[in-house]
């Protein structure tokens, strides 16, 4: 199942996004190490809404919640997503 993850993040600029992305892989990752199924596939910002969108796969909501708080993130919402897989 794949997750969008919205942030708010005033003055966010692309070097913001890619440490908020690296921050974000990174927990991923720690959290697969211990077995979960979760990871984070992208990073796009939004600067005109101050605004980050992370997308995640993972099987539950509670492993992206749990690597979003490991990452340090602060998230306005999260929500399933479906995309085409083009």
């Amino acid at each position: 199942m794949r997750y969008l993850v919205e942030c708010y993040l005033p003055g966010i600029g692309n070097g913001g996004r890619a440490d908020l992305a690296a921050r974000a892989r990174a927990a991923a990752r720690e959290l697969q190490a211990e077995g979960a199924d979760v990871r984070c596939l992208r990073a796009i910002s939004v600067p005109s809404d101050e605004a980050c969108l992370l997308v995640y796969e993972g099987t539950s909501m509670e492993q992206v919640r749990a690597a979003i708080v490991r990452a340090r993130i602060e998230v306005e919402r999260i929500v399933e997503a479906e995309d085409d897989d083009r």
